[in-house]
């Protein structure tokens, strides 16, 4: 992930329409908004992520701010985007992913909880949330966004943000408490879990209070 210094040169040129000033902002943002909408549009996550960069890209040239008022602005557009989708769709967003938990011991660094919210398994077991609280661990977790520049996003309050991320990450914990008999079936099958709990713990010491 490039520093903050890195990501404000990319934008700066991008803004000026060099292309691979946007091919840099690309790489960095584009892996944390695909898990994102992984979660809020699940079955076009991808093709939505396309449309928000093709749109971020026709409009970059009037955009004002720096490296963080763009991520704001850049996960606003999928999220407008989620939605429209959903609609299409004719399914709500807050639809829940049908995959049950699964979990086996293992360690609870911040480190690893992040890595692991980059797998399909750990974003399933989060989509089981409730749609704000999903989308306040992720912004806060996944996109590293604070809890004003989340709340910009979904349109609310910076202390609606942090209270949905805290009780996403104690529902989270809670789940993975209660699928301890799942564990033998979760090692049989390669599946690594230790870093969702991880999630929970760490987020709930650090990841949510900004």
């Amino acid at each position: 992930m490039l520093d903050g210094q890195d990501l404000a040169d990319a934008l700066a040129a991008a803004v000026r329409g060099d292309q691979d000033g946007f091919a840099v902002l690309w790489r960095a943002l584009n892996p944390p908004l695909l898990r994102y909408l992984r979660v809020l549009i699940p079955n076009a996550c991808e093709d939505v992520a396309s449309e928000t960069w093709l749109q971020a890209c026709r409009d970059l040239g009037g955009f004002t701010g720096d490296a963080g008022h763009f991520q704001v602005w850049l996960f606003r557009i999928a999220r407008n985007r989620a939605v429209d989708e959903g609609r299409r769709n004719q399914r709500k967003l807050d639809d829940p992913v049908a995959v049950p938990p699964e979990r086996h011991a293992g360690d609870d660094t911040a480190e690893a909880a992040l890595a692991a919210m980059a797998t399909r398994r750990a974003l399933a077991v989060i989509a089981e949330l409730p749609r704000d609280q999903a989308e306040a661990v992720l912004l806060r977790a996944v996109a590293g966004l604070s809890a004003d520049q989340a709340g910009a996003v979904v349109g609310k309050r910076a202390g609606a943000v942090r209270v949905a991320a805290m009780r996403g990450l104690r529902t989270l914990k809670k789940k993975l408490d209660e699928a301890g008999a799942a564990d033998a079936p979760g090692k049989a099958q390669g599946v690594q879990e230790p870093q969702v709990k991880g999630v929970a713990r760490a987020g709930s010491r650090a990841g949510v209070t900004r």
